[in-house]
């Protein structure tokens, strides 16, 4: 059964409060590091790290009339801890805080996606070793081709969450960096020291070269990354939406006692959570263009970039958590029906092995022009007659003049479809290796 989704760590790392005390942690961070140097004396430090503090009210309050938060933040700041406050933000400016913040509060998110993530590839993979030899019609163009297995469906889906693994994990560490450079980035105020030592107070990297803001490039590339992990996701809910159509009816979203699908038709079972998915996706990848928009800004900055990062940021990160936990509860209680995908392989009474006769044709010398035409000659009879595949060709002399009776059968093999199978889990990792 799909649990309501009841995840608070994400909305919590993007809540007002915490967002105040990652500003007031990189600041203090700030003043250790000019501690180091010499710059603050370690009586003034600790009279910082024990007073310091903040009201959300009062900063609300000065922002009215100073309309600058980061402002607004540090007079607060100021008010608890006294004299001392002078050596706050000593040759900082305001996107030393704002960009360091980010950057932090983004690698944590990334962090609570990454176990997201892990979760819905244990799912995908359990039900790639549960359904490994389970066949089922292989589809191009939504029309049967050749047998697959729901096993190697689930599996390619492992290897796709894989990959978008690999690109947050890749993203978490590109956005993972400290910026307290100052106005332009020149550090003409205040050490570079500083910012190595924030950095590696808070598990990132300095930003080897920076303007008054850290590039958004950056911040692109992991909005990239996360509209791509929510792509993934579509695909395989509009995969599963496909498969529980009623005339095919293979897979089925869990539907729980009591639930209703329609209000005007009983025996309705929709998917409603792999629709809610594939709607969703939708956003993700129009915040990542919003993302890409960000990149190029005016000389050292202009600010055209905040206002639409308060939005696009954490409503990205928090809806694909929310994605990945419904996609998880998805397959994890996913109906499989293996009779259905039976039923449903043999629909074209033995079309899906026409490619088989083909090569067995070639093999015997035959051009494959004149292989083809024997072969679809007979295909199309069971299209337009609904007569069996296999005993069309059985009847048709000029094939029966290069391959016996006995040759035919073996082509209607399944198993020969399946050969590979174990390989390709390997290959995956999935299961034994």
């Amino acid at each position: 059964m799909i649990k309501r989704y009841t995840r608070a760590k994400m909305g919590k790392i993007w809540s007002q409060e915490n967002k105040f005390d990652t500003w007031l942690k990189v600041e203090i961070l700030a003043c250790e590091g000019m501690s180091e140097i010499g710059i603050i004396s370690k009586r003034a430090l600790g009279e910082i790290k024990k007073k310091a503090g903040y009201d959300i009210k009062r900063i609300a309050e000065i922002e009215k009339r100073t309309n600058h938060d980061v402002i607004a933040f540090l007079t607060s700041v100021a008010q608890k801890v006294g004299p001392s406050s002078k050596h706050i933000h000593y040759g900082m400016t305001s996107s030393d805080v704002l960009d360091t913040s980010l950057s932090y509060l983004m690698k944590q998110s990334a962090e609570l996606l990454l176990e997201d993530l892990k979760d819905l590839l244990k799912e995908a993979r359990k039900k790639a070793l549960k359904y490994k030899y389970t066949p089922m019609a292989g589809r191009s163009h939504g029309v049967h081709a050749e047998p697959v297995t729901f096993g190697l469906k689930m599996a390619l889906m492992a290897t796709e969450l894989q990959r978008a693994y690999e690109r947050l994990n890749s993203a978490k560490k590109i956005i993972s960096v400290a910026k307290i450079s100052g106005a332009v980035g020149t550090h003409a105020h205040l050490s570079a020291s500083v910012e190595k030592y924030v950095a590696k107070k808070l598990g990132m990297k300095p930003a080897v070269i920076s303007t008054q803001i850290i590039q958004r490039d950056r911040h692109a590339d992991f909005l990239s990354a996360v509209a791509l992990a929510g792509a993934v996701l579509e695909k395989w809910a509009l995969e599963i939406r496909s498969l529980q159509r009623t005339e095919i009816y293979e897979v089925e979203e869990y539907f729980a006692k009591g639930q209703k699908g329609s209000s005007a038709m009983p025996h309705k079972r929709n998917p409603i959570t792999c629709e809610r998915i594939c709607g969703l996706a939708r956003i993700l990848r129009a915040n990542a263009l919003a993302g890409f928009e960000n990149v190029a800004l005016w000389h050292e900055r202009d600010i055209t970039h905040s206002s639409v990062e308060r939005v696009i940021i954490p409503d990205s990160v928090i809806l694909l958590d929310y994605m990945l936990n419904l996609m998880t509860g998805v397959i994890r209680d996913l109906n499989v029906y293996p009779k259905n995908m039976m039923a449903n392989l043999n629909k074209t009474r033995g079309l899906i092995y026409s490619q088989k006769i083909l090569l067995e044709l070639t093999r015997k010398g035959v051009s494959r022009e004149k292989a083809y035409r024997i072969v679809q000659r007979n295909a199309m009879k069971v299209w337009e007659k609904d007569i069996d595949f296999k005993g069309l060709l059985l009847k048709d002399n000029e094939l029966t003049n290069y391959l016996s009776p006995a040759k035919i059968e073996g082509c209607f093999d399944l198993k020969y479809y399946l050969k590979d199978i174990d390989r390709m889990f390997r290959a995956a990792g999935i299961g034994k290796k």
